[in-house]
């Protein structure tokens, strides 16, 4: 603020300091309305000391006190405006009043309550002074932001400095143009014709446009300001234009937006191939004209990278590119899926051996002398454009996984630093995703080569059943799961259907599959009804449960599974579930039902019964059992149930097209969202031509019967080859029953792609191998039929137990 009246001593009172704080009256003010500091400019301005106004209230400057009204609303201490400008009529210290212009700012200190006001004022400088003009000149010419001023015409009459280097012409030579021929582009022409808006309406217009100015090769942003040159009057005269080059706000923004574009669109799949063309497609052509991304070669094979950086000559595989030029990338010297060896000298070696991005033009020494190695290459290049380079290792983890070039053509712009550190940046974030769908890959890789391994590799030959199969892994890939199936010969030409369902997915999945595996397979053995098998399975599953829970894993193991035992003697089948879906039933004429099975737990729960059902099945019947994965991703399980009816009854050539049929209605797509396994079983009835059964008193006497009754049928069968171990085994096993067992015996052979012979009984104390000492008269009879035999064993049944053993037939006479 001035004084008006007298004039107040100025900075001249001060010789040889421009910068003389006393030429400003400066005071403070509290809440309260007491002067708090006083400055040397307002002694100067008012005559009064320090000592004489701070403490004091501020009221008694003013000339003719305080107004009636209060002070003005923005000055007073308790609230107002955070500034307040105006003229105050204060009383120097001799008495004179004087009109003294302030500007008054509201003091907040850390945000609280108002603290009180600054009051200053200017003690000289104030009025227009000499040399005035020539500041206002020199700012315009040497302002840093672009000005241009315009006539009513929309002709150019001035230009500053700055504006001169932009178009890159001197003043004299574009005097009296419109923009539009100045500029001769597009962009020209808009903003001459804004600038005649704001000739017509005196409103001001804020503009944004893009264009390469003056030499510059690259285009560059503009925010531009035009705004109306008034007169006194405030006619239009003219139209000033104010531009900044905001080229780099923009390119930040951008770059920020291509960094968010990449977290969210790099990365959507658990596949190295499709993450690095997700990398190429984000960078193209936003970061460069053509990207391409390599990785080591060994990799493919799922080895383990090596930790750091990778030197000497480096062999890579291209896995994708991208070219703003052509769809396909036709200008890519290395096509997808091909190796290259690269020697240290190249680009790509040096940026993975230095682990650090790694710039390069054509023209480099470096660049040459690999372009000397290949001229092929190097002219291949120069074809397409190719000029700026930049490698970026791909590094995750500590370990090096490959390397992205980035390489913009002939008149592109250079990579700038930020280019670079943003490309380091989205490299990088690739780089922790191709690495995990690498580890993913080389996991399921494992999972399923163990899988594989525990299921079976062929299905076993029976006349019980015909059997054909399927097993379909997930798709795409979430993991492996634990599904298995499996086929068993049990005694007395009987066969064992199973299908299980391991909850999760990965190696501890598979893993558990393999051992509820082994385990059916050994409970088979043992031949329990499927109903203690199961309750035996259960008790096995909650002790993996709990190892499980001791390694500190997921501490969790469930499983579902359905086992059943079909008998082509008596066409019975028994068969027990635990959490599984029920089989279906296709009758020979070709009705279907699902069998109606008791609802069991699933594998791992503990202390609930399972039930066996049993039933009849024809000659000709389809059993058809199968995991939940064949209804996964339908939102209707009846509607899936019922595709499934009606693929089993539909006629087919052989049993192998009925499972292709189901898998065609019910998984119509590439593949499934669960692992899905499929088993069918054809029954077959092994009639009474093919077993022989005799009662046997219990009598020593009756040995010798009995051997002749097999010899007789082993003469009708044709089998005279196997009359003597048969005769063996039967006179074992007869006298064993006689001597230790309980009556009635029963002996049964069965002739079937083995020869088996049972001996039953009402007893269930079961015979066991032992060594005979040299002068024991017995001990060795079973040891002779173990011999004699491919497999023996026991089994329980619910009157006692049956001794069986099985012989291998020849291949001729296998059928008799």
């Amino acid at each position: 603020m001035t004084r008006q009246g007298s004039p107040p001593p100025g900075p001249g009172d001060r010789p040889g300091d421009p910068f003389d704080s006393a030429a400003t009256a400066r005071a403070t003010v509290d809440r309260r309305g007491v002067l708090t500091s006083w400055s040397e400019g307002a002694e100067r301005l008012l005559g009064y000391t320090e000592s004489q106004t701070v403490g004091r209230g501020a009221a008694m400057l003013l000339a003719d006190g305080v107004p009636e009204g209060g002070l003005p609303p923005g000055v007073r201490p308790d609230g107002g405006e955070p500034r307040w400008n105006g003229t105050l009529t204060l009383r120097h210290r001799d008495g004179r009043p004087l009109d003294v212009r302030v500007l008054a700012h509201r003091q907040d200190p850390g945000g609280r309550a108002p603290g009180g006001w600054l009051l200053v004022s200017a003690l000289g400088g104030g009025e227009a002074v000499a040399g005035d003009a020539e500041l206002g000149r020199w700012a315009f010419d040497q302002c840093p932001c672009a000005v241009a001023v315009y006539d009513t015409a929309l002709r150019l009459r001035r230009v500053n400095e700055a504006m001169r280097g932009v178009i890159g012409l001197p003043e004299d030579e574009i005097r009296g143009l419109r923009l539009s021929e100045i500029g001769g582009k597009p962009q020209s022409g808009e903003l001459e014709e804004q600038m005649r808006t704001v000739l017509t309406t005196g409103t001001a217009i804020d503009a944004r446009t893009y264009m390469r100015t003056g030499g510059e090769a690259e285009e560059h942003s503009w925010s531009a300001r035009l705004a109306p040159l008034r007169d006194e009057e405030g006619r239009v005269r003219g139209v000033c234009l104010a531009a900044h080059d905001v080229t780099e706000e923009v390119l930040a923004r951008q770059r920020l937006q291509l960094l968010n574009s990449a977290s969210v669109r790099i990365g959507t799949t658990l596949d190295v191939n499709r993450t690095a063309w997700e990398l190429a497609d984000v960078c193209v052509p936003r970061l460069a004209d053509f990207v391409s991304v390599d990785l080591l070669e060994h990799l493919e094979t799922g080895a383990e990278p090596p930790p750091g950086p990778v030197t000497g000559p480096v062999p890579l595989r291209r896995v994708a590119h991208r070219s703003r030029t052509e769809e396909g990338a036709p200008d890519a010297w290395v096509k997808v899926g091909g190796v290259q060896v690269y020697p240290d000298f190249s680009p790509l070696a040096a940026g993975l051996a230095s682990g650090r991005p790694v710039l390069n033009v054509t023209t480099d020494p470096a660049m040459r002398r690999w372009a000397d190695q290949s001229p092929e290459r190097a002219a291949y290049a120069r074809k397409h454009g190719f000029h700026w380079v930049m490698t970026v290792p791909v590094l995750a983890r500590g370990t090096t996984l490959g390397v992205v070039v980035f390489s913009r053509l002939v008149g592109a712009a250079p990579f700038a630093p930020d280019d670079v550190l943003l490309a380091e940046e989205i490299t990088a974030r690739a780089a922790v995703c191709i690495d995990n769908a690498r580890r993913f890959t080389r996991e399921q890789n494992t999972s399923l080569a163990l899988q594989r391994s525990l299921l079976p590799h062929h299905l076993p030959r029976a006349n019980a059943v015909e059997i054909a199969s399927r097993y379909l892994p997930a798709s795409p890939h979430p993991g492996v799961g634990g599904d298995w199936f499996d086929v068993i010969p049990l005694s007395g030409a009987r066969v064992a259907l199973v299908v299980g369902d391991v909850v999760g997915h990965g190696i501890q999945a598979s893993a558990t599959m393999g051992r509820l595996r082994t385990a059916v397979r050994t409970l088979a053995d043992v031949d329990l009804p499927p109903d203690e098998l199961l309750t035996h399975l259960d008790d096995l599953v909650i002790r993996l449960s709990s190892e499980a829970g001791a390694e500190e894993t997921s501490g969790e193991v469930g499983a579902t599974c359905l086992y059943a035992v079909y008998d082509p003697i008596s066409r019975r089948c028994t068969l027990a579930g635990a959490g599984h879906p029920p089989p279906v039933v296709v009758t020979p004429d070709g009705l279907t039902y699902p069998v109606e099975l008791p609802v069991g737990p699933p594998l791992g729960i503990g202390g609930l019964p399972f039930e066996s059902v049993d039933f009849e099945l024809p000659e000709g019947t389809v059993l058809a059992l199968y995991t939940d994965g064949l209804m996964d991703g339908r939102d209707d399980t009846d509607e899936g149930r019922r595709l499934l009816a009606e693929a089993l009854a539909r006629p087919a050539a052989s049993l192998d097209a009925v499972c292709g049929a189901v898998l065609g209605a019910l998984l119509p797509g590439p593949g499934a969202p669960d692992d899905v396994a499929l088993l069918l079983a054809r029954t077959k009835v092994l009639d009474t031509a093919h077993v022989a059964t005799w009662d046997v008193p219990a009598d020593p006497a009756e040995v010798a019967r009995t051997r002749g009754y097999v010899t007789e049928q082993l003469r009708d069968w044709r089998l005279e080859d196997a009359t003597f171990a048969t005769e063996l085994i039967t006179s074992e096993l007869v006298t064993n029953a006689i001597r230790h067992a309980t009556p009635p015996i029963q002996l049964r052979l069965i002739h079937d792609l083995s020869l088996i012979c049972e001996v039953s009984d009402s007893s269930t104390t079961v015979p066991h191998l032992r060594r005979a000492r040299a002068f024991d008269e017995g001990g060795r009879g079973l040891l002779l039929v173990a011999q004699l035999t491919q497999r023996w064993g026991s089994r329980h049944n619910p009157t006692g137990k049956t001794i069986w053993a099985e012989q291998i037939l020849d291949q001729e006479n296998g059928e008799g």
